[in-house]
C-alpha cells in the first residue's frame, strides 16, 4: 500500500529539529579578507551555475518527450537540497562528531541560526562557506538522475534525494572534509579529496550504477532507437559545467592565492587532454571523433582531477586527463556490452572517473605535500602508503553508497513507487508529470 501525504514528514522534521536547537554565537576572532572572500563569492556562483549546465547536458541526451522531466530533476535538486543543507545539512557535514562519528551535529548550524556573526580563519564569512559547500551538496545527487532518466516517477525521485542527501552525502562529507572525519585523518594527512572525487562523484556514480541496476532498463531498450533531443544544447551545458568547474575545484582551496592558481590549472590541463584523448580513441575505434565524445573526454578530465586539483602540478593533472578519457571509454563500451541500462552514463563517467582520480593522483603528488606529510608522520611517508588510503577512502565511499542506495531505492519503492508505469513511460516524463512539451510539440518522440 502507498502511503499519501509523503511530502509533509520532511516538513514536520524540519520543525521538530528547529525547535531543538538551541543557536549558538559564533566566536569572531578573524577580520574578513575582502580577497578570498570575493573569490569565495564567485566560485560558490560558478559551482551553482553547473547546475543549469548539468540540466542542459542531460537534457540534451534524452528524447523529445522527457526534455523538460529531465532537466526538472537539477532544478528541484536547487531547491529540495538547499532548503535541507541550510535546516540540518551543514550541522550534519560539519558539526563535531556524533554517533561513534556516522556524521556530525551542531545545534548552531541548524538553519545556520549561530553563524550570522562568524568569520572563519581564512577571512571568509561561514555563510560564504556553508552556501559553497551547499551547491556541492545539490549537484551531487543531480548527477545520479543521469543513470535512470526517462523512467522514473518525479515525485519519488524528489523523496530518494531528499533522503539520499541526508543519509549518503552528508555523512560521506562529513567523513572527508571536517576536521574530526574518520577519512580526514586516515593516514599522516588524510585521504585526499581536494574537491569531491570521493565525495561527490565516486558516491554519485556508484548510486547511479545501482539505481539503474534496481529499476531495470527503458522500456524498449536497447531493441528501440533512443536518439538524444539536442546535443547543441548538450555541448552548451558541458561547456557551463567546464566554465562552472573553476569554481568547483579552484574554490575548494578555500583562498585566493597560490594554491588557487594551482588548482585552476590543474583543472584546465585535465580537462583539455581528456577531450584530445577521448578524440583520439574515437577515431581510432569507430573511424570518426564525435561532439559528444568530446564533451566526454572532457567532463572525465574533469571528474579525474576533481579529487587532485591542489595536489598535483600540470603534468599530473595531463596524465589523470589521460587515464580517466581511456577508462572511461572502456566503462562505457563494457556497459553496453553488460546490457544495463545506465541512461547517460553517470557511472561510466563520474564513478570511474572518481575512482580513477583518487587512485591514480597518488603517483602525481606534488613532493612538497610528501614532505608535508612525512613530517606529520613523525618519519617518512611513502607513496605507497597513501597509495593505501586512497584505497581505502575509495572502498568505503563505494560500499557505503552501494548499500544506503540501495536501501533507499527499496524504501521510496515501497513508500510511493519509484519506476514509471508503461503508460506514463511511453507518453514521456514531460506530458506525465509536468503536462508540458520541452519543444511546443503535439506529439513528441
Amino acid at each position: 500500500m502507498k502511503i499519501k501525504h509523503w511530502g509533509k514528514f520532511p516538513l514536520l522534521l524540519l520543525a521538530f529539529l528547529f525547535l531543538l536547537s538551541t543557536p549558538t554565537l559564533a566566536q569572531d576572532g578573524a577580520s574578513i579578507d575582502t580577497g578570498t572572500t570575493a573569490w569565495m563569492l564567485v566560485s560558490t556562483a560558478l559551482v551553482l551555475l553547473m547546475i543549469p549546465g548539468l540540466a542542459m547536458f542531460y537534457g540534451g541526451l534524452v528524447r523529445t518527450k522527457n526534455v523538460l522531466g529531465t532537466m526538472m530533476h537539477s532544478f528541484a535538486a536547487m531547491g529540495i537540497m538547499t532548503v535541507l543543507w541550510v535546516a540540518v545539512g551543514y550541522a550534519m557535514a560539519f558539526g563535531p562528531n556524533v554517533l561513534g562519528g556516522w556524521f556530525g551535529w551542531n545545534p548552531g548550524y541548524v538553519f545556520l541560526n549561530g553563524i550570522d556573526d562568524a568569520i572563519m580563519d581564512a577571512g571568509v564569512p561561514e555563510y560564504v562557506f556553508s552556501m559553497f559547500q551547499g551547491k556541492f551538496a545539490i549537484i551531487t545527487p543531480a548527477l545520479i538522475a543521469g543513470a535512470f532518466a526517462e523512467r522514473v516517477k518525479f515525485k519519488s525521485y524528489c523523496l530518494f534525494i531528499a533522503l539520499w542527501g541526508l543519509l549518503v552525502y552528508n555523512p560521506l562529507c562529513h567523513w572527508v572534509w571536517a576536521e574530526d572525519g574518520f577519512l580526514y585523518n586516515l593516514g599522516a594527512n588524510g585521504a585526499i579529496d581536494f574537491a569531491g572525487g570521493t565525495v561527490v562523484h565516486i558516491s554519485a556514480g556508484i548510486s547511479g550504477l545501482v539505481a539503474a541496476i534496481y529499476l531495470g532498463a527503458r522500456r524498449g531498450f536497447p531493441v528501440t532507437n533512443m536518439p538524444p533531443s539536442n546535443l547543441v544544447m548538450t555541448m552548451i551545458g558541458g561547456g557551463l559545467l567546464w566554465v562552472g568547474w573553476f569554481g568547483f575545484n579552484a574554490g575548494s582551496s578555500v583562498a585566493s592565492g597560490l594554491s588557487t592558481a594551482q588548482a585552476l590549472t590543474a583543472t584546465q590541463v585535465a580537462a583539455a587532454s581528456g577531450a584530445i584523448t577521448w578524440m583520439i580513441i574515437e577515431t581510432w575505434h569507430q573511424g570518426k571523433a564525435t561532439a559528444l565524445g568530446i564533451m566526454s573526454g572532457i567532463l572525465a578530465g574533469l571528474v579525474a582531477v576533481t579529487p587532485a586539483a591542489g595536489v598535483v602540478q600540470p603534468f599530473g593533472a595531463f596524465m589523470l586527463g589521460i587515464f580517466a578519457s581511456v577508462f572511461c571509454y572502456i566503462a562505457i563500451i563494457a556497459k553496453n556490452k553488460l546490457g544495463y541500462d545506465d541512461s547517460l552514463d553517470a557511472f561510466g563517467i563520474h564513478g570511474v572517473g572518481g575512482i580513477v582520480g583518487a587512485i591514480l593522483l597518488t603517483f602525481f603528488i606534488r613532493d612538497s605535500w610528501m614532505a608535508e606529510a612525512a613530517e606529520l608522520a613523525g618519519g617518512s611517508w611513502t607513496v605507497w602508503q597513501q597509495l593505501g588510503v586512497q584505497f581505502i577512502a575509495v572502498v568505503i565511499a563505494i560500499a557505503y553508497a552501494a548499500i544506503l542506495t540501495l536501501i533507499l531505492l527499496f524504501v521510496v519503492n515501497k513508500l510511493v513507487g519509484f519506476r514509471s508505469d508503461p503508460k506514463e513511460e511511453m507518453q514521456g516524463l514531460d506530458s506525465a508529470y509536468h503536462s508540458e512539451h520541452g519543444y511546443g510539440m503535439l506529439n513528441p518522440n
